[in-house]
């Protein structure tokens, strides 16, 4: 791949980076990207709740509207902007303004989207609205240099598998109920495992403490699956588990799980921990077999994981394990790009503002405007990822007209 190319840019001089807006959870952040990938800046901050309580929207909602514009102002200081978006000579550096559009809780997306739509009135600059899980696979492709991966999407509010097929993300397989991330929070709620920073990860934590397998149902249909018998039960398990963990104790190592090579029955004595290491077992055990048979029908030679689900360490390597007996690659991102995070917004709201700029006869600002008019800015709690036609900027790319990534800033 070529850096920027002449049909990106007339002048090298123009405006060449993105603002996204993500706020579809309980997470919001506030993301620069470049035209060539570099993340500029992207902090975030996230609605914490107390142990044993989930986040309702209109809580969620008043959270991010209170801490937006700081996390607005903080992403401009990073890149190195003036409230108006321009650099140190006055030159406006923001070519577009990018926000999640859905799918998501309606509260926090609406309360994102005003900011958003202030910002392209401010600026004058182009309202881009963007699909929630497009973001993740672009940002996912973006930093891992995965080209044409299966993906395995998974998080709070999403569990699909995902490949790419005549201009869209055909989801190959989904869920039927709820969410892994949603399974994981529950049962970490019904266990009074903490929040902060997230409860899955206190999940992953304290299954590594855990030496037993419990019975849980295992509920793959074709290529869906469904975790709510498999919830119902571990909640059930949960209010009769010994608790043991403590957040600030050492980590037994990974390889430590299961050490006793035991399986309990329900009647048996057993801890969180073990409650934790067959949950994630049973779900992750589930996920990568409906992966790897999206990989078989499409021929993938990768698999790239995204969502906050995919942070965790044991299903990455599940799905590695599962990725080297077919000889194919597993690529994940860290905390930073596979969490909700305004960059991935950014980064995908670039991929369709640049889509219309090489194939527009008239790029001008007030032809952006009209292309990307702030009266579209609206949000819903709806919005498939097959909806979308990724084949605007997918085909860009076997042009050779898409910039590689440069490497993220740390």
């Amino acid at each position: 791949m070529s850096d920027l190319s002449p049909r990106q840019h007339q002048e090298d001089n123009s405006p060449s980076l993105v603002l996204g807006i993500e706020g579809s959870a309980n997470k919001v952040g506030v993301g620069i990207v470049s035209c060539k990938g570099a993340v500029r800046a992207n902090p975030r901050r996230t609605y914490v709740t107390p142990p044993g309580t989930g986040f309702l929207p209109r809580e969620t909602a008043q959270h991010h509207r209170a801490v937006i514009l700081e996390l607005v102002s903080e992403a401009l200081a990073e890149a190195s902007l003036d409230s108006h978006a321009c650099d140190d000579k006055g030159k406006r550096r923001v070519a577009a303004v990018a926000y999640t559009k859905g799918p998501g809780m309606g509260g926090p997306l609406v309360a994102c989207a005003v900011v958003a739509r202030t910002l392209s009135l401010l600026w004058r600059v182009p309202l881009v609205d963007v699909n929630h899980c497009v973001a993740h696979i672009e940002m996912g492709r973006l930093i891992t240099k995965a080209r044409d991966p299966a993906v395995l999407y998974v998080s709070g509010g999403n569990t699909q598998v995902i490949a790419y097929n005549n201009g869209r993300y055909q989801i190959f397989g989904e869920t039927i109920d709820i969410a892994i991330g949603n399974a994981l929070d529950r049962v970490a709620r019904a266990l009074h495992l903490p929040n902060d920073p997230a409860p899955g990860l206190h999940v992953e934590n304290c299954a590594r403490s855990g030496k037993r397998l419990l019975d849980l149902p295992y509920a793959v249909k074709g290529m869906d699956v469904s975790f709510s018998g498999l919830l119902t039960k571990a909640e059930s398990l949960s209010t009769r588990a010994k608790r043991t963990y403590d957040r600030n104790a050492p980590l037994p190592p990974p390889e430590a799980c299961l050490a006793s090579d035991a399986s309990a029955s329900d009647d048996d004595e057993y801890t969180d921990a073990d409650v934790c290491l067959t949950l994630q077992e049973t779900c992750f055990a589930m996920l990568v077999e409906t992966a790897e048979r999206a990989m078989s029908h499409t021929g993938a030679d990768s698999l790239l994981l995204v969502g906050g689900v995919g942070c965790n360490k044991r299903l990455q390597a599940m799905a590695e394990a599962m990725c080297a007996e077919r000889g194919a690659f597993c690529h994940a991102t860290d905390e930073r790009f596979c969490i909700d995070n305004g960059a991935m917004v950014a980064w995908a709201g670039w991929n369709q503002y640049n889509a219309w700029r090489v194939g527009a006869s008239d790029t001008s600002d007030e032809a952006a405007m009209k292309a990307f008019p702030v009266s579209n800015g609206f949000c819903t709690q709806r919005f498939r990822t097959d909806d979308v036609y990724a084949g605007a900027w997918r085909n860009l790319e076997e042009e050779g007209d898409e910039p590689t990534a440069k490497k993220a800033k740390s």
